[in-house]
């Protein structure tokens, strides 16, 4: 029995239709595709903040 959460509200995936099953299942992707893109960002973000450190210090000791 797997439960699935939508606005507070707790529904069970065998109880639903075909239809509604494979809505799940492509929300579920959706929201690791957005993990994984939160995660890529913050990567990202480092490295901007990284190379954006370095440059002022090669600026400065210049």
């Amino acid at each position: 029995m797997t439960i699935v959460n939508i606005n507070g509200e707790e529904y069970n995936t065998e109880e639903m239709n075909e239809e509604a099953k494979a809505n799940v299942i492509s929300l579920q992707f959706v929201q690791a595709e957005l993990r994984r893109l939160e995660a890529q960002i913050a990567v990202y973000k480092t490295a901007e903040k990284t190379y954006a450190l370095s440059l002022k210090q090669l600026i400065e000791n210049n």
